[in-house]
């Protein structure tokens, strides 16, 4: 990310190539609508219960990802591709999780879920890497892709626990959305509560993985995002 001081003009956009989308100043980008998509897809996975809800709360990230791509920077013809692409897998997956044809149905539904989760991550720290100014769109970026992460993680903690066949959470604790979404975020903010741990090598070495890359996230990009934003001076 160049020249993030933050004290020089805000980012106005570079020109779009043949058939390519320039990204969009930063006071325009949905960031901080994405943030507070992704939160209500949290409580509404942690208040409510039902065999629905997996398949909402993908349409949800679905909806996250649809977003961040309207940010991202590539070629429209390339966002549109991806898009329905995301588009036509989660339909998938959102009919697996509400059918359950076979055992491993939801496995298959999280798996894609972290998958679109992963996706929406590097699209949206592409984007903030190649903003030129430090704006308040440029920290609900960087909040956003840190509870992405987060939100990611669990969905591959899930993954593992449906597709191994053996239960992830040690002692033989059983695991849903609630659990494996706050094993995921205690695990990516170092709390470690120890109220529930990996049974399995594995998962152990996934969890390690993102306890690490949560604090290098923390330590590196959104610090500097912080320390290097300047609020807009007001116009006299």
């Amino acid at each position: 990310m160049s020249g993030a001081s933050g004290g020089g003009r805000p980012e106005t956009g570079t020109a779009p190539e043949d058939g390519a989308r320039g990204p969009e100043p930063p006071d325009r980008a949905r960031y901080g609508l994405l943030l507070l998509l992704l939160i209500a897809g949290y409580l509404l996975s942690a208040f409510v219960t039902g065999s629905f809800i997996n398949a909402v709360q993908i349409a949800v990230f679905v909806g996250a990802m649809l977003l961040a791509l309207r940010n991202a920077l590539m070629p429209r013809w390339a966002a549109r591709l991806v898009a329905a692409v995301i588009t036509a897998g989660s339909a998938v997956a959102i009919g697996l999780a509400l059918s359950r044809p076979f055992a491993d149905a939801v496995g298959v539904a999280e798996l894609w879920t972290g998958l679109v989760l992963l996706a929406a991550v590097v699209a949206i720290v592409r984007r903030i890497l190649a903003s030129e100014s430090v704006t308040v769109q440029s920290i609900y970026a960087a909040v956003s892709a840190y509870m992405i992460i987060g939100l990611m993680f669990a969905a591959f903690f899930r993954a593992m626990n449906v597709l191994s066949g053996t239960p992830f959470f040690a002692n033989g604790q059983p695991g849903d959305t609630k659990t494996f979404q706050y094993f995921s975020f205690t695990t990516l903010t170092t709390l470690g509560y120890g109220d529930f741990t990996s049974a399995s090598d594995a998962g152990r070495a996934v969890a390690v993985m993102e306890a690490m890359f949560g604090q290098i996230f923390l330590a590196t990009l959104v610090a500097r995002l912080v320390s290097a934003f300047r609020p807009p001076q007001r116009r006299k």
